[in-house]
């Protein structure tokens, strides 16, 4: 039970919704702590892992452990172990940050991610005493390296649908394991691997396997499009004799493991990402003023000032909400250590709190860096498109973050089933206020406009509609498909894109407000630029989609007044999004990378 203290502090997930956010984590808010290990982080890319690039891109297996355990002696492998295990228990934040500064590599962060993150992060979570002591200390240090198996050729996101079976021997002492697992990231090296198996063929539930159990043995590895530093494999599983001990969690329970995990994961990917399409701006505004045509830069030209300055715009955009979340979590597990009675519990169910907040960073920041590493390629011309030039790298290893951690696809599904979900269960006011929302609709106008106001004031009102549009999309989809919206994908898509966009311009609203009451407006001028021309493209597109939806949804009359209530709602006046966008990019260019 939460004191009467803590209640008032509590944030719900997905209530930026129905209520109003003060307060907001941002980068700039970084203690001394989290720029150590950035920085400590950031010499061991340059330093160690960067020479080795080439070798890592051929998929050097010796090479990819040497580099993992040598993070390991840093303590680069244990910033999320508690420090009862060797860890360090970094925040969500500074683990984020870790993993930004990882991004620089590549196809590596992937090998990094999938040990310190889905390979640690289950026996951390859900391992008994005894499982945590044998295993945590020697995956903090880089003594074992881990994996993480759950995908099979017949269940990708439904990961539900296992067809790897475990059954109990006679004696009680052991779970014999068949089947296979695919895209095994770390498969080509780890000592420990996180198995799913369905125990008698129906109890989902997990495994902790070591590698040199009989049986165990892994394919070749995959030849992959990108993210080649990393090994990927499939694990092949035959009569392996697992103690019962090595039950990870309870039995018939492993998808409480799969989904908390992923759940970490997706946000902390946001997180990775962000880093991408960072080294992205630099290489691109690097390039940019030493490229020349028709006898000048070509940063000086318009068409590439637009491209810098709108990949940086999304990436502040995708920063800004990456760490929102971060915040929320860390926030709301603010005091609780692992070494408490209770301890992991109660952090579990921080981050799941946060569920909706998480999926939605995954899905946004994994297609800004694709939308910046594209640009990047295009800057770069016909260089780009060559492997002697860096970006051509960036653009084969994003792809893969829209399918990692369970498709976009998939988590724009959950985004607004969870949502539902914590509005039914009375967790957020989403149904009563969607209910008076259509009588406000039905009254005169009231959003009005004044360039008067204070600064971002038409943006506030900007997101506060948006929210608007999101409930009276969702009401009345909701109200004519009833328990049948799950079979409406594209509605649910594009009402999971229209609550994305509206949390994440609000995330800049608020991270670009703070700036303002720290420094001034002077000093966050950019940062004031870059949220007036997101948030004035953003309603553009979520115009777009409401019109989409509420034809999806309605005929006739009906949808003429729905439609006439949606560009009331969604009226704003014009800003000269070019020259804002310019201001961003010269900043860019005489930087010579992203400015936030």
């Amino acid at each position: 039970m939460m004191t009467e203290q803590e209640k008032k502090a509590f944030v719900a997930g997905g209530s930026f919704l129905t209520s109003e956010h003060t307060e907001i984590f941002t980068p700039e808010d970084f203690t001394d702590e989290h720029l150590m290990m950035a920085e400590s982080t950031e010499r061991f890319v340059d330093e160690v892992i960067m020479p080795q690039s080439e070798k890592l891109e051929k998929t050097d297996i010796p090479t990819i452990v040497q580099i993992l355990k040598q993070a390991g002696e840093l303590g680069l492998l244990s910033t999320e172990v508690p420090e009862s295990y060797g860890g360090m228990e970094l925040s969500k934040a500074g683990a984020c940050l870790v993993a930004e500064k990882m991004a620089k590599t590549g196809g590596f962060v992937v090998s990094f991610g999938g040990h310190t993150g889905i390979g640690t992060m289950p026996i951390t979570y859900f391992g008994t005493p005894e499982q945590k002591q044998k295993y945590l200390p020697k995956l903090a240090s880089g003594e074992l390296l881990a994996a993480y198996a759950l995908t099979e050729t017949s269940s990708g996101s439904d990961a539900l649908n296992a067809r790897t079976k475990a059954v109990l021997s006679e004696d009680g002492t052991h779970y014999v394991l068949n089947g296979n697992k695919m895209w095994i990231t770390n498969a080509g090296f780890a000592d420990v691997f996180i198995v799913f198996a369905k125990i008698d063929g129906k109890d989902f539930s997990a495994f902790i396997v070591e590698r040199d159990y009989p049986g165990v043995s892994v394919g070749a590895e995959e030849r992959k499009l990108g993210i080649k530093s990393s090994s990927t494999r499939m694990l092949i599983l035959e009569n392996v004799k697992v103690p019962v001990e090595n039950l990870l969690g309870e039995q018939g329970k492993g998808h409480k493991i799969a989904f908390n995990i992923l759940n970490i994961g997706r946000f902390k990917l946001g997180a990775g990402v962000v880093g991408g399409s960072k080294l992205s701006i630099a290489l691109s505004s690097q390039y940019a003023k030493e490229r020349k045509a028709f006898g000048k830069p070509i940063s000086d030209f318009g068409m590439i000032q637009h491209k810098l300055g709108e990949m940086t715009i999304r990436t502040f955009a995708a920063e800004s909400m990456v760490y929102r979340t971060a915040g929320l979590i860390d926030h709301i597990l603010e005091g609780v250590k692992f070494s408490d009675e209770g301890g992991e519990q109660r952090i579990l169910q921080g981050i799941e709190e946060y569920a909706i907040e998480c999926a939605m960073a995954k899905v946004f920041c994994s297609e800004v860096l694709d939308y910046c590493a594209d640009e990047a390629v295009q800057v770069y011309g016909g260089y780009g498109y060559s492997q002697e030039y860096p970006v051509e790298q960036i653009y084969r290893d994003s792809r893969i973050n829209r399918i990692f951690e369970g498709t976009n696809e998939i988590n724009r599904m959950l985004i607004v089933d969870m949502l539902i979900k914590r509005a039914m269960q009375g967790k957020i006011p989403l149904m009563e206020q969607a209910q008076s929302l259509m009588g406000e609709l039905m009254g005169p106008p009231s959003f009005d406009f004044d360039e008067d106001f204070e600064v971002l004031s038409d943006e506030a009102k900007m997101i506060a509609n948006a929210k608007k549009v999101f409930m009276f999309i969702a009401g009345a989809a909701f109200q004519k498909y009833m328990e049948k919206l799950a079979d409406q994908q594209e509605l649910l898509g594009l009402a999971a894109d229209v609550l994305t966009e509206t949390f994440t311009m609000e995330s800049m609203l608020m991270r670009t407000r703070k700036a303002i009451g720290r420094s001034g407006e002077a000093a966050a001028a950019d940062m004031i630029a870059a949220t007036r021309v997101y948030c004035h493209d953003g309603l553009e597109r979520i115009q777009t989609w409401a019109k989409t939806g509420l034809a999806a949804v309605a005929d006739g009359d009906t949808l003429m007044t729905m439609m006439a209530a949606a560009r009331r709602l969604l009226k704003h006046p014009a800003i000269n999004t070019i020259e804002l966008r310019r201001q961003v990019a010269r900043k860019v260019i005489d930087k010579e990378g992203y400015i936030f």
